[in-house]
């Protein structure tokens, strides 16, 4: 009879002395609900690795599995958890040298109960934020706990000043501005389809106020104004018009924001806006060519604006 266990169900040792599974390393999903302001838990078996304790769903990483899929198939198969049920937020990585495990920390898009989908726990439940410490919980997941918990709820949102990041490149932008607004938006919603994260400093939580965090993926808000309105949202960039200026429309966005508690990064390279948002409650503000850096292309180029 064959075996059937991935290649990456194995004990690994890592640099600092301690045993841990993961041939690949691991990851975990740490699902927060915000109308029930609560996580998603699982009461690990006793014979699993401390067990008798809580922590999230999780497990092993395929090999060249990324660190993402692997938390979602996991929770899949240890909760339950219906596909599109989670939007990511940000990425956390415990490394012990040689062997990491991620938690991937994601906001409820549809609320589901989770199910006993293995022999691995003993229950699962929607854990209240403050019966969390309560319980007894797995010791890796109670340091992360202590760092992750202030994060929740806060969404990471980029704002982006269109006008100023369209005209920051001399490519023929001012013969058709409607065009130009499109194609931004447009490169964005390409750059977010692929899945990929910003690094977290990008919006003004870097690594050494929480050591281990890594990626972010925000909500994207694009502010346009004059000719260039009326262009519309497309499926992941929400796009704003400004009935009058851009920056004022900006800043009002910013307070909406802050007011939410959203972990708010402007792209803006005009000095006097900057200085505004700011004010208004943004964490920080990045410049035009920053973001450019990470956009793809898309069809229709400057030629065709």
């Amino acid at each position: 009879m064959s075996d059937l266990r991935d290649a990456g169900d194995a004990w690994v040792t890592a640099e600092d002395g301690g045993r841990y599974w993961g041939r690949f390393g691991a990851a975990g999903l740490l699902a927060y609900d915000r109308d029930r302001d609560a996580i998603l838990l699982q009461h690990r078996v006793t014979w699993s690795d401390h067990g008798d304790t809580w922590g999230i769903p999780g497990g092993a990483r395929h090999e060249r599995e990324s660190a993402i899929d692997a938390a979602i198939r996991e929770s899949q198969e240890e909760a339950g958890v219906p596909d599109d049920a989670v939007t990511p937020r940000l990425t956390h990585v415990l490394d012990r040298g040689g062997w990491t495990y991620t938690t991937l920390v994601a906001d409820v898009a549809t609320q589901f109960e989770p199910e006993i989908t293995d022999p691995e726990s003993h229950a699962l439940a929607w854990v209240p934020l403050d019966e969390v410490d309560r319980l007894p919980l797995h010791p890796a997941f109670a340091h992360s706990w202590t760092l992750l918990r202030p994060l929740l709820g806060r969404t990471p949102v980029v704002v982006v000043d269109s006008a100023n990041v369209v005209g920051s490149v001399p490519d023929g932008w001012w013969r058709d501005r409607h065009a130009a607004a499109i194609r931004l938006r447009d490169r964005i919603d390409a750059f977010v389809a692929t899945g990929s994260g910003i690094r977290a400093g990008f919006f003004g939580l870097p690594d050494t106020v929480v050591p281990g965090l890594v990626d972010a993926f925000p909500e994207w808000i694009m502010v346009v104004e004059g000719v260039a309105r009326g262009i519309g949202d497309t499926e992941r960039v929400t796009v704003v018009d400004a009935e009058g200026l851009g920056d004022d429309e900006i800043v009002a966005e910013v307070e909406r924001l802050a007011a939410a508690n959203a972990a708010i990064t402007v792209v803006t390279s005009d000095a006097e806006l900057k200085a505004r948002v700011l004010a208004a409650g943004a964490a920080t503000t990045r410049g035009a060519t920053k973001l450019l850096k990470r956009l793809p292309e898309v069809p229709g180029g400057a030629a065709q604006q």
